[in-house]
């Protein structure tokens, strides 16, 4: 247990170096146990949802050897056993995503409930199904997921429901080790599912991205040959950093940062005011001026990324006028809105009049909770206060950190060792920009 105490009201200035992403890192190590012989994996991100996935992998016989900074070797020969134990379950979702690799190897796979973030339903079934359509069977037994394809999975033509962004990785992975052609529609755009992409395609794998949201994959299971590879700078971290900027009235230098990764947000950071500009090495974001309300519409990639919502909400109370923010991809990602509010943000609840909920929503619509509401409006600039919270998920955490960082007093947040699932030494890179952040540790 860890907690964060922020004395607010500094900007922050200065430059940070981003990690690899999150999203690529734990997937491609995942991905390397499709694989013949070793991969060596660079630029992993110091976070622990890959240290979970290394404890996974180890624990089905496999083996993570570290052989240098933020790099690993993992060596999938030695793969023994096709059960995930339980106890990985609650604490990611990265379990669901050994389907391929277990299927490869054993033919069947026993999977926990995938765990994660508190922010609505997983709809697994965008991934289940899918296995189901290139030829698997799968059964549910008290919280685990029993799947097995007796006769091999062979290519299809399989279309998302709804746009997803594991399911379309898991998806690829299947494909990969079925027979024959396998076309995927309504698939997701993510940059790092481009980085996965090209892992896979560097060992053996024939994958395609076709216009349309369409992607291409020819079974090649058994050519798959291990590889080095550099995982891809973390487009959420840039995120992160470019709003404590422009909250903190500060300038922060962002090395790494992409401009096709964070294309949509450097728009609407353009929109309210906010500086930026680009360089071969990175991205630096700065505030100039007092910063302007504005829309904000969650999509998947490229638009506006869920993930960084909740990072931008924070930023909107510091923003003259009433910015409107409306969530479809997750139906229940608001549980930072009332500790917002106890620091003294003018926030309020709304339900968007939409003709169609079932599309637009990318949620489950007519399975999500009736009681919730899915856009809020945000009136600023409205000066925040320092309080004491317990960070109850990822970003969750994340956005109270920031929202500390301008606030005036003391702020306090306790369970800060949940951010690190997603962030690398969040604290004390704030620290390092000028932000008076001490960090307590408990055993």
């Amino acid at each position: 247990m860890s907690k964060l105490i922020i004395k607010g009201g500094r900007p922050l200035v200065g430059a940070i170096r981003l990690g690899g992403a999150k999203n690529a890192s734990f997937k491609i190590m995942i991905a390397s146990l499709l694989a013949r012989g070793r991969s060596r994996l660079l630029n992993l991100a110091k976070i622990g949802d890959v240290e979970l996935t290394r404890q996974i992998i180890d624990s089905l016989g496999a083996k993570t050897i570290p052989c240098g900074e933020r790099t690993v070797f993992i060596e999938p020969n030695g793969l023994s056993s096709w059960k995930i134990p339980s106890r990985f379950g609650k604490a990611s979702r990265s379990a669901i995503l050994f389907i391929p690799p277990l299927i490869k190897h054993f033919g069947r796979a026993q999977i926990p409930f995938p765990g994660g973030d508190k922010i609505g339903q997983r709809p697994i079934e965008r991934h289940l199904e899918g296995f189901k359509a290139l030829g698997g069977q799968y059964q549910f037994k008290k919280n685990k997921i029993f799947l097995h394809a007796p006769k091999g999975l062979t290519g299809t033509t399989y279309r998302f429901q709804k746009n997803t962004h594991t399911g379309t990785e898991n998806l690829i992975m299947l494909a990969v080790i079925a027979q024959g052609k396998t076309i995927l529609e309504n698939a997701a755009l993510e940059t790092e599912i481009d980085d996965l992409i090209f892992f896979l395609n560097s060992a053996g794998a024939k994958i395609t991205r076709l216009a349309g949201r369409k992607i291409k994959i020819i079974g090649t299971a058994d050519k798959l040959i291990g590889r080095t590879h550099a995982i891809m700078p973390d487009a959420n971290e840039a995120a992160s950093y470019a709003c404590a900027a422009l909250i903190t009235k500060g300038d922060i230098a962002i090395e790494g940062a992409r401009k096709r990764d964070l294309s949509i947000l450097l728009e609407k950071i353009d929109q309210i005011g906010g500086k930026f500009k680009t360089y071969p090495w990175g991205i630096r974001f700065w505030w100039q001026k007092e910063l302007r309300a504005t829309k904000i519409i969650t999509k998947p990639f490229p638009g506006f990324k869920t993930d960084w919502q909740p990072l931008w909400t924070s930023l909107a109370t510091q923003m003259i006028g009433t910015s409107q923010i409306i969530e479809t991809i997750y139906e229940d990602r608001f549980g930072f809105v009332e500790p917002l509010k106890k620091m003294g943000a003018k926030i309020n609840f709304f339900q968007p009049k939409i003709a169609n909920p079932e599309k637009f929503y990318n949620f489950n619509y007519q399975e999500a909770n009736s009681k919730l509401y899915h856009a809020i409006k945000v009136t600023g600039p409205t000066p925040l206060r320092g309080a004491r919270f317990k960070a109850i998920d990822l970003r969750h955490g994340a956005t109270l950190t920031i929202a500390a960082l301008a606030a005036q007093g003391i702020s306090q947040i306790d369970n800060a060792q949940i951010v690190d699932r997603g962030y690398e030494d969040l604290g004390s890179k704030l620290k390092e920009l000028g932000g008076s952040v001490r960090i307590v540790n408990h055993d």
